[in-house]
């Protein structure tokens, strides 16, 4: 527990929320059911406008509810940020669930002894046997997208590489976390949500003008900046993250959304993923439709971790890959990315 700051909110607890009531209930709970104070919390909903149940489950939590009329999770952020008074700020979703009551102590105590760190995340996703098979295989891959996975930037432990990432960073190990240094000019990995924290006094100082809070940003702006590398803390626990649970739609519909907005929000970054997406698309692509690398990863990731749902991961890059080129191809035509999230839900 945070000792030296009792007595006031310590924690302010992001959520953006559009039609989430589906998994937002279990995320609340798991709050709830911390072993921290809870009057040293705050839980803020930024909402886009949900018409389903979600800001019934948030009242019933006793959350605070702020509109965000941009109505993405970015913009969300950004307003709930702006309303926040805790010292340290959890970037969690609505399909996020904790996993343990201990979560929040075990984040923040690490936190607690290294001021130097500007904040720290889970080095893990949450494997659960009984779960869908599209969540138990991004909890094994250690990554949502496999593209994320394929060029290395990845930043949860994987099943398949024995790694949290494939981006070589200086590394001190602590019992239970791990003290990471991450480098001007040098690739990052992705950073941020699914349960990360920060000390608010960092997001603020790196925040750009837009009406977005992009975390990994926010670590670009301090890096080219400064000029010197930043602590950050990968504790050794994990999040539960839901994400498309047993839905191939539903995953196809969260593709289609991801790179949208990548080419959407394009103009406002700091952080640089061409430079990324340059070397390793192409790769992917071939890598995707030919089979075989896919195939060879799924057997490879079965023997290290028996579960079927590896087999999802030819159907998942080949699903990446055609979303991908197809999107991409509309932009290069000149077609408008739809930001439109009327329609949306978790």
């Amino acid at each position: 527990m945070v000792s030296y700051l009792m007595g006031k909110i310590t924690l302010s607890i992001i959520i953006p929320t559009l039609n989430a009531g589906k998994t937002l209930d279990a995320c609340l709970t798991s709050i709830a059911s911390q072993r921290y104070p809870q009057k040293q919390l705050e839980i803020i909903i930024a909402d886009g406008g949900s018409i389903d149940n979600t800001l019934t489950i948030a009242k019933k939590f006793k959350a605070k509810i702020i509109k965000n009329p941009l109505k993405t999770a970015e913009a969300g952020k950004m307003i709930a940020l702006k309303k926040s008074q805790g010292i340290f700020i959890a970037l969690i979703d609505s399909d996020n669930i904790l996993p343990t009551p201990e979560y929040l102590n075990e984040m923040l105590k690490p936190l607690e002894t290294n001021p130097d760190s500007i904040g720290a995340e889970p080095i893990a996703f949450t494997y659960r046997s009984h779960a869908g098979f599209i969540e138990r295989y991004c909890a094994l891959l250690g990554a949502n997208d496999p593209y994320a996975y394929f060029s290395q930037i990845y930043d949860r432990y994987s099943s398949l590489s024995g790694k949290w990432t494939g981006i070589k960073l200086t590394t001190k190990n602590f019992p239970k976390y791990l003290k990471i240094w991450l480098h001007p000019d040098s690739t990052l990995p992705t950073i941020g949500a699914n349960g990360t924290i920060f000390r608010k006094s960092f997001l603020e100082k790196y925040l750009l003008t837009a009406p977005y809070l992009f975390d990994i940003d926010c670590i670009s702006q301090a890096l080219s900046q400064n000029k010197q590398p930043i602590e950050f803390l990968k504790t050794k626990n994990s999040i539960i993250h839901t994400y498309c649970e047993s839905s191939i739609l539903k995953f196809i519909r969260k593709q289609k959304r991801r790179i949208s907005d990548y080419y959407f929000y394009k103009k406002y970054r700091q952080f640089n993923w061409s430079s990324v997406n340059q070397h390793q698309s192409l790769k992917f692509i071939i890598y995707s439709f030919f089979v075989i690398g896919p195939i060879k990863d799924s057997v490879k990731g079965y023997l290290s971790k028996n579960d079927i749902a590896w087999f999802f991961h030819p159907v998942a890059c080949l699903i990446t890959a055609i979303i991908y080129i197809i999107i991409t191809l509309e932009v290069k035509i000149g077609k408008s990315v739809n930001q439109n999230r009327t329609k949306w839900q978790q």
